[in-house]
């Protein structure tokens, strides 16, 4: 076989390196490249994306406390704190709005009798229950008192200063958004004795009924 001339074979030879050299170049251009969308929507910026709708408030049971000097019948005063004026004397407080004391106490002879009804009104029923639990963390020892708002729990403690015995009794209920707070105690002056753990017990279960009636009727 003749063989071709030196030019023509080297042309030859170059021919598919020329061939592999042009198409690497046209790989490594951008001109064979997907074409970028020209309709894309951009993405929104932080600035851009709307705010989430606010919660709405949790409707309250009861906006503000009651008057606690009306809370308690006059009988009811007059039995449990012997001697008193049945009147009262309300607390200063900070925000009557939600937190109102009301306290009556008396000497007669030489049995002294004390008694508190407090309110406390809080922003939602959750606010209130969490109260609730730290206040009977705080008063162990006691017992849940069945029928008396949501929930509700009585103790007895009694304290001895300088030999002389007080009985004390805390009822705490919780109704609602609102929690009433029930004080009872009484000494004896003469024996240096204290009431029995059933009087102050039951006296101040029965403040705390009639207290929470009266917080209920102001909701209502």
């Amino acid at each position: 076989m003749r063989s071709l001339p030196l030019p023509l074979a080297l042309t030859a030879r170059l021919a598919p390196v020329a061939v592999l050299a042009c198409a690497g170049w046209v790989m490594s251009s951008g001109t064979d490249q997907e074409p970028v969308a020209k309709d894309k929507t951009p993405e929104k910026s932080g600035t851009q994306s709307e705010s989430a709708p606010s919660a709405t408030p949790e409707p309250k049971t009861y906006a503000g406390a009651p008057a606690p000097c009306d809370s308690v019948a006059e009988k009811t005063v007059t039995s449990l704190v012997p001697g008193v004026k049945a009147a009262g004397k309300e607390i200063p407080s900070t925000d009557t709005a939600s937190r109102r004391t009301c306290s009556w106490n008396a000497l007669k002879g030489y049995d002294y009798r004390w008694l508190d009804v407090a309110y406390e009104v809080m922003d939602s029923d959750a606010a209130a229950e969490k109260f609730y639990e730290r206040r009977i963390e705080e008063k162990d020892g006691g017992g849940a008192v069945p029928g008396l708002g949501d929930a509700a729990y009585s103790v007895v403690n009694l304290t001895s200063e300088d030999d002389q015995k007080t009985r004390e009794g805390t009822v705490v209920v919780l109704a609602d958004n609102a929690l009433v707070v029930i004080t009872y105690n009484g000494s004896d002056f003469e024996t240096k004795e204290a009431p029995s753990t059933d009087v102050i017990n039951k006296g101040a279960i029965k403040a705390a009924k009639e207290a929470v009636a009266a917080l209920e009727k102001s909701g209502s």
